[in-house]
């Protein structure tokens, strides 16, 4: 068996009365994780489903769906993770597309597309509640013909965050995650008392995503408590920093606004030592404005799910001597990592402070540079600025626009809470810039003129919006990145 799946079979043995995770307002037990890892175990085995053919998770932030995980990474099952929040139509599509021989999902996952689907293909559908597990009324006996694997290390196939187009899967090993997420400190069982009694981790990234992997699989594997949310919010993240007051926290870069957003006092943040931010870029007026109200460094870091997770990070010892001059840095590369920036059309290297797309060497993944989409720049101090994506670009006749230079020029006007452009078809210049706005709650919020007349002090005339929609809140996926295909659809 391999290290992850021991580990696994391990944690699950623990003591049943041992609290594993809190979820709205309730602890579930480590026993009750275990018996839907049985139960699941015993209806794969009732189907007949071979050991070595994949099975697909619709993993929602539910002790259930994470029960589910451990247990099909117990047996050294392949898993292939499917979004949960996506249409019911897209969702029989996904599962059409990746043919499993089981499929296991909350109930509301199993609409009537999705069973109609299952019927057809004689796929297995496993339905979870909170705890428990049963066979969808169906076949009981697999008959999908999902390709087995059998000379392929075991694996999770989790997905990339889908914010300019459909979900893509990727497949990390086991192997990557008993050694790059877990460490070793992680393989012993000598500090197990002691994870039990540290302060409950907040966990609120969609477990499909790499993000949701490497943080709640450690957390987990080594005793330590989690606190789950279903999705992040203010409420429920301010609840779990009063009553259990970690030292360290974490926010999706959109929920820093939202802090600032919210008012919380600082007398209720005054525990936390670090703040620490990634997954998307964060806009240093609004970096500036928490640090300045709240005293706390926030440190970013940069990652992707091709990477296998962060590959930079601005560390506490970093920000103490270079967090002010370097603000708004991802900050230099992980151990192990190597960056570089190229020349967009040659794959010309460049020099130290010049704009270009980051290329990165992995050792999660391996020893070729993996060529990107976002456009970065390393300084003389080999700290590494995030710039945008050249995937998102907009051409305006000619000139080459990043939406993330408007949207940083937006969020300097005191009403901005939230803005993102995008590129909408122009038929004389082929593309213009649109932009959707957010605004601070209790603030008078200005008008298209004067936020134009603002944008024209700090950017050129090309990047004037030319289309406006004002909304209540930004379209964001699961990860709180903004959603550029719904932004699109606004304009549309």
């Amino acid at each position: 068996m391999n290290e992850l799946s021991q580990l696994t079979k391990n944690a699950l043995a623990r003591a049943p009365s041992r609290p594993a995770i809190e979820f709205e307002g309730r602890w579930f037990s480590w026993g009750e994780l275990r018996h839907i890892s049985d139960r699941i175990r015993a209806l794969l085995n009732d189907c007949r489903i071979p050991a070595d053919t994949a099975v697909t998770l619709i993993p929602r932030n539910r002790p259930s769906a994470i029960a589910a995980l451990l247990g099909l990474i117990a047996q050294s099952r392949n898993v292939r993770m499917i979004y949960a929040f996506q249409s019911d139509n897209a969702m029989a599509r996904d599962i059409e597309r990746l043919n499993p021989a089981a499929v296991i999902g909350a109930a509301e996952d199993f609409s009537g597309p999705v069973i109609t689907l299952l019927k057809a293909r004689g796929i297995v559908g496993i339905v979870l509640t909170e705890m428990d597990a049963t066979l969808l009324h169906g076949p009981a006996r697999s008959e999908s013909h999902s390709t087995p694997s059998a000379h392929a290390p075991a694996q999770i196939e989790i997905l990339t965050s889908g914010t300019t187009g459909p979900p893509k899967q990727f497949a990390i090993s086991y192997a990557l995650i008993a050694k790059h997420y877990l460490g070793t400190q992680a393989l012993t069982n000598d500090d197990d008392e002691k994870f039990l009694a540290a302060t409950p981790t907040l966990l609120f990234f969609p477990l499909g995503n790499i993000s949701g992997i490497y943080s709640s699989l450690p957390v987990l594997l080594r005793g330590q408590r989690a606190v789950l949310l279903e999705r992040f919010s203010v409420a429920g993240w301010h609840d779990h920093l009063l009553r259990y007051r970690p030292e360290i926290s974490g926010l999706p870069p959109a929920g820093v606004q939202m802090i600032l957003d919210a008012d919380i006092p600082p007398a209720d943040l005054a525990c936390i030592t670090r703040m620490g931010t990634g997954a998307a870029p964060l806009d240093p007026t609004v970096h500036r404005a928490f640090e300045e109200r709240y005293g706390i460094p926030i440190l970013l870091s940069y990652g992707a799910t091709e990477f296998g997770g962060p590959v930079t990070a601005m560390t506490l010892d970093l920000h103490r001597v270079w967090g002010q001059k370097k603000l708004g840095s991802v900050g230099r590369a992980l151990p192990g990592a190597q960056l570089r920036i190229v020349d967009p059309d040659s794959g010309t290297v460049l020099p130290a402070g010049q704009e270009g797309l980051l290329e990165v060497i992995s050792p999660r993944i391996g020893p070729d540079w993996i060529r990107t989409s976002d456009i970065a720049l390393i300084d003389e101090d080999g700290f590494m600025f995030h710039r945008g994506r050249a995937d998102g670009a907009i051409v305006r006749g000619g000139f080459k626009l990043l939406p993330e230079a408007i949207e940083r020029a937006l969020l300097e006007h005191i009403a901005v809470s939230a803005a993102a452009v995008i590129g909408v078809v122009d038929q004389r210049l082929g593309q213009v810039p649109a932009a959707a706005i957010q605004f601070k709650p209790d603030v008078t919020s200005p008008t298209i003129a004067e936020l134009e007349a603002h944008l024209r002090d700090r950017v050129y005339a090309t990047h004037i919006p030319v289309q406006w929609r004002f909304v209540k809140e930004l379209p964001r996926t699961p990860t709180l990145k903004v959603d550029r295909r719904a932004l699109k659809n606004l304009f549309d």
